[in-house]
């Protein structure tokens, strides 16, 4: 029998990939992922089995990388990010709990959250939540319900997957679902492509944000009541009485 090392890649940079995510690495016989994740850490398999695939195959993803593991192989599936935050940890585990096997590893990475947070300031310094906007899997009727509570709850908010070619307008739609709850005036801010080539950051206002351009790569961070912009930068307080 093998292993499964589930692994989060972070942003891109390869410098923003953990060590123990490079050593897992190295400990595989293949890798298994998304072509545009391989692409990633191309130069970093050579010598090593790479089995690609594109999007909405997930289930086949996990379903290879078991039989390989079966068949004594070391087996890394890799995604961007950290492996349990829209990760593929979750599909991972429960196919292989069907196969009844249970040689895992999940290695943690570099969400979006953090590496966009870094390049905007500190705009999650406290209570914060994160929700995707894709409804490829989720109700969109539940995510609208998710924003209102969020807004009500005064978290600061990570939007993942704000837009796509086939939701073009869904950070417009749900920047007005918060702004029922939320004055347009809130802080906020969004980074493209975090810790890969092409990096944008902005900071806006909620109603600013509504009518920005979005796509799968942009993470949108908005502020709670306290938030504010600084040089720049959006700063959500701690809570320490600052003089």
């Amino acid at each position: 029998m093998g292993k499964i090392y589930v692994i989060g890649l972070g942003p891109g940079d390869e410098k923003m990939m953990t060590a123990q995510a490079a050593d897992a690495l190295s400990a595989c016989d293949v890798v298994v992922g998304y072509k545009v994740y391989i692409d990633l850490i191309r130069d970093m398999c050579a010598g090593r089995e790479l089995i690609e695939s594109n999007m909405r195959q997930e289930q086949k993803r996990c379903e290879t990388c078991v039989e390989l593991a079966v068949s004594g192989k070391n087996v890394a599936l890799v995604c961007s990010g950290d492996a349990g935050v829209y990760g593929m940890a979750s599909p991972l585990l429960e196919v292989a709990a069907k196969a009844g096997f249970d040689d895992i590893a999940i290695i943690p990475g570099v969400t979006a959250a953090l590496s966009g947070a870094a390049l905007l300031g500190a705009p999650i310094g406290h209570d914060f939540c994160v929700i995707s906007l894709s409804d490829l899997r989720t109700p969109w009727e539940i995510i609208e319900k998710r924003l209102r509570l969020a807004a009500e709850a005064d978290l600061c908010i990570v939007l993942y997957n704000p837009a796509s070619h086939k939701r073009a307008d869904y950070l417009e739609r749900a920047c007005r679902i918060l702004m029922e709850r939320i004055d347009g005036n809130r802080s906020c801010g969004y980074v493209k492509n975090a810790g890969r080539d092409g990096t944008i950051r902005k900071v806006c206002t909620l109603g600013e944000l509504a009518g920005e351009e979005a796509d799968m790569f942009t993470t949108v961070f908005i502020g709670n009541s306290q938030t504010y912009i600084k040089n720049g930068r959006l700063i959500t307080p701690r809570g320490y009485d600052i003089q």
